[in-house]
């Protein structure tokens, strides 16, 4: 089979979703991930519109997703005395689906763990791109040749590094912070959320990890691997902050996790680059934008039907990829999430919550981001879902 070998660097989303699809297509896959095995918990994403939907279905995932939804509660944004002052609607966070990031991971990994290699634990240290394929060397394993690689490995990916140039030419940062900390219950019944000017905290009910968002004038310079320097720049981060806050930072000290990275957005004129190809937020990536899980399963059936489509020609399967996830994504080129989730004025504060108090303007936000979310033509891959092509 032509270019018949395909290793995707990365098992979060993306890269499982890919592998799926690859496989039904008769692809032989190996999987990298620098992750000594999959991550548990974490964020909830959710899934919007048709689209969405109808990519899952023909996953044969959209029960099991179902069966592990989180149900999108809604959350009570209060302040400094803790008395509730907006309500911030599950269907505004969760979409028409929301699942927690781990258990998406882990449906699509027991879906394709039997058929396709996994290596945990080890990264990709070069791509050297030749006319009959791409000598890859590893950090722990010994050096391999495939047809094709697949970058989905997320939006400091090192396959676009190694690939396309540098972070830097790439990913742009866009002035704020986000982190994601596993704690112990006891953190309030009801999930809450609390800001102050640049910097929110939310926390308690029976599901949802610790959430921070907070302003930054530079970039912090910090090991995204160091839990213990990003624990630290957090609770210097929440300093002085009022409510719950310092309850929350207590518990996060304690937490045998956290997760700390930029709000940043990827902007780069290709996808591709000879025989490798750049998935999800590697190529459209807009962190916190809502879109990105979206956009990495739908990507991933573009991607794995275009080359079923083009008979494993490369060039033509990924010229067509990214004609269609070009505009698809291009939500992803704009928006920031930050100065929404975290206004840095008391003033814009009371802004944000009145789109919550008023509900024609909620309205408005969830159609946009419902017309977004199904703005692409699905075609009907007979190689991957062996049905008609229309």
């Amino acid at each position: 089979m032509r270019n018949g070998n395909i290793l995707i660097s990365g098992a979060g989303i993306g890269g499982p979703a890919l592998a799926h699809w690859l496989v039904r297509a008769g692809r032989t896959v190996t999987v990298v991930e620098k992750a000594p095995a999959l991550r548990p918990g974490g964020q909830a994403v959710d899934f919007k519109g048709e689209t969405h939907l109808t990519v899952l279905t023909r996953m044969g995932i959209l029960d099991d997703v179902r069966r592990l939804q989180t149900g999108g509660t809604d959350q009570e944004i209060v302040d400094a005395r803790g008395r509730r002052i907006a309500i911030l609607p599950g269907a505004f966070t969760g979409g028409d689906l929301e699942i927690r990031r781990g258990d998406l991971s882990r449906i699509l990994y027991e879906r394709t763990s039997s058929h396709c290699e996994y290596v945990f634990g080890d990264s990709i240290t070069s791509l050297t791109d030749t006319p009959g394929g791409v000598h890859v060397t590893f950090e722990r394993s010994a050096p391999r040749t495939f047809d094709l690689v697949v970058g989905a490995d997320g939006i400091h990916s090192a396959v676009r590094r190694l690939a396309f140039g540098p972070e830097t030419e790439f990913v742009r940062f866009l002035g704020y912070y986000y982190a994601l900390a596993e704690v112990e219950k006891g953190l309030g019944e009801v999930p809450w959320m609390y800001n102050e000017p640049g910097r929110l905290v939310a926390a308690g009910g029976p599901k949802a990890p610790a959430f921070f968002v907070f302003a930054s004038a530079a970039e912090l310079d910090y090991d995204r691997y160091d839990t213990g320097r990003q624990k630290d720049l957090l609770a210097r981060a929440y300093a002085g902050m009022g409510w719950r806050t310092p309850e929350v930072i207590d518990a996060v000290r304690r937490s045998g996790d956290v997760y700390l990275d930029s709000i940043s957005q990827v902007r780069i004129d290709r996808y591709s680059a000879g025989r490798v190809v750049l998935l999800g937020d590697a190529a459209y990536g807009n962190t916190l934008g809502g879109f990105g899980t979206g956009l990495a399963v739908v990507g991933a059936y573009v991607l794995a039907g275009e080359l079923a489509e083009a008979g494993g020609d490369h060039r033509a399967a990924f010229a067509a990829y990214e004609r269609q996830m070009r505009a698809y994504a291009r939500i992803a080129k704009n928006g920031n999430a930050g100065p929404f989730l975290a206004p840095a004025t008391p003033a814009r504060i009371r802004m944000r919550n009145w789109i919550f108090t008023y509900g024609f303007l909620l309205g408005l936000m969830l159609k946009m981001s419902d017309k977004f979310a199904t703005d692409i033509a699905l075609k009907d891959y007979a190689a991957l879902t062996g049905r008609v092509q229309r």
